[in-house]
């Protein structure tokens, strides 16, 4: 392809003469105001004559859409491969409205939010399939591979750095996939924030995808993409919706179904044992507040106390409400969390340890049974951190169980438990459940915490509180 062919595309000055757009490459139809159309700005004829054949075929090649062709609104499925629950199925719908619109429109960026799997990457390859094949001069590339052609362009005969530099600076529409997934270099760090700030500055359309949160992106891009002038940031809470519920190639396979009789209807208030005020109290209340989780899923709820006093039931309870309202909650022991982890570094793992960790730390129900059973390894210690303080930043739904009391946890893990906007804490202050023989199960009474028998951390605002 030519070079002229390319400047024809992607010049504005070429059209700075159309007497239809004055040069701004789009026009508003004369249409009445309850028209679907209404106001939705359309390619000039300019810019559809200024684009060739070749042109398109160039676009298309540079951003790998042959492989991605599949991938349009049409083919999208707002309610996955599995059964989500209403609000998962309403930041679908609600991603799939605004990434329709912003095709139609170009106007400002567009920030899709999510966890791996959750339809991001589809969202944005089917705008850019769009607006390409309506000749709008478009670039779709995931960030590595932004960055790695970049540096191919170095030593390069047949276009310099700063042409493709400039080009990507200032095509009509960029589309970022997978920010975050880069090797952070200062090189490409500093790269990447010179073409984010250039569109930022010229407020160029642009569309980002992401599955990290705000926090965790570098705070010269963060600042740009908190522009609530500019950027319209859409948060998709779905999971990773290409696997079914009953997949074997999930990346994490929670062990809820091994609980599966572990509802609320089959727990035991224990009456009948005729337990102590302050004992028969503590497990009531605890009970409640897993019910009310389970109904709106809320910041940190963590059960502790002796072992078979009934956390896990409780625990379990929650998960099997939520998956039986569509939802997929991940159920997992801590030592098995950790032996998934370190699995995932031997040669014949068919899961990477970044997808693996991901899922855990971002999935929108985390459920750890049996925190404190886990090899006190310095490796074991800041993978739990890490996990524990992505969650508290986000304020992710979180239920934990744990034996320990507080002062024998991790102190950096402790301090984000004490937090009383987020994290609600009850002891349950009972002896262990009969065995099934009918013996009484032998209990030691548990050393206490900074959390007394039944008490609970004040709840946040808004949120119900069980006397």
């Amino acid at each position: 392809m030519s070079s002229s062919s390319t400047e024809a595309a992607g010049d504005p000055s070429n059209v700075a003469q159309c007497p239809l757009c004055g040069g701004t490459g789009f026009i508003r139809q004369d249409l009445p105001i309850d028209h679907p159309e209404f106001g939705q700005l359309q390619v000039c004829v300019c810019q559809r004559q200024a684009l060739s054949n070749a042109a398109r075929r160039r676009l298309y090649r540079l951003s790998n859409l042959d492989a991605l062709k599949h991938m349009t609104f049409d083919s999208f499925n707002t309610k996955g491969l599995i059964n989500l629950g209403e609000k998962q199925a309403e930041t679908l719908y609600l991603a799939h409205s605004h990434a329709q619109q912003f095709s139609q429109n170009l106007n400002g960026w567009l920030l899709l939010m999510g966890g791996y799997g959750c339809g991001k990457t589809h969202l944005a390859a089917a705008i850019a399939n769009q607006v390409v094949e309506q000749g709008v001069p478009t670039l779709f590339l995931t960030v590595p591979d932004l960055l790695d052609w970049l540096r191919s362009s170095y030593g390069a005969v047949d276009e310099s750095f700063d042409s493709r530099f400039e080009e990507i600076r200032n095509i009509r529409l960029l589309i970022l996939d997978d920010l975050g997934t880069q090797n952070a270099t200062p090189w490409a760090q500093e790269k990447l924030y010179q073409i984010i700030n250039h569109r930022y500055i010229n407020r160029l359309p642009t569309v980002i995808t992401t599955n990290l949160q705000l926090s965790d992106i570098e705070g010269r891009i963060r600042s740009r993409l908190h522009d609530p002038e500019l950027v319209n940031k859409i948060h998709i809470t779905a999971s990773d919706h290409r696997y079914p519920d009953n997949d074997t190639s999930h990346p994490l396979l929670s062990t809820l179904h091994h609980h599966s009789s572990r509802t609320f209807g089959d727990f035991s208030l224990r009456e009948s044992e005729k337990l102590p005020p302050d004992q028969q109290s503590s497990l009531e209340k605890a009970f409640h507040a897993a019910h009310q989780f389970a109904e709106k899923p809320r910041g940190w709820l963590l059960f502790m106390g002796s072992y078979g006093t009934g956390k896990t039931h409780l625990a379990a309870a929650i998960g099997n409400y939520r998956h039986g309202l569509g939802e997929a909650p991940i159920f997992v022991v801590v030592p098995d969390l950790l032996d998934h982890l370190r699995a995932t570094f031997s040669p014949q793992s068919s899961v990477s340890y970044d997808r693996l960790f991901e899922q855990v730390r971002t999935c929108p129900l985390l459920i750890l049974d049996d925190l404190g059973t886990q090899s006190a390894t310095p490796w074991a210690r800041e993978k739990l951190y890490q996990i524990f303080n992505y969650r508290y930043a986000a304020e992710l739904p979180t239920v934990i169980t744990s034996s320990d009391t507080l002062e024998q946890m991790d102190q950096r893990i402790t301090s984000r438990m004490l937090d009383r906007r987020l994290c609600t804490i009850y002891w349950l202050n009972v002896p262990a459940y009969r065995s099934a023989g009918g013996a009484d199960t032998h209990f030691v009474q548990p050393q206490r915490g900074r959390v007394g028998a039944g008490e609970r951390k004040p709840a946040r605002p808004g949120r119900k509180t069980f006397k």
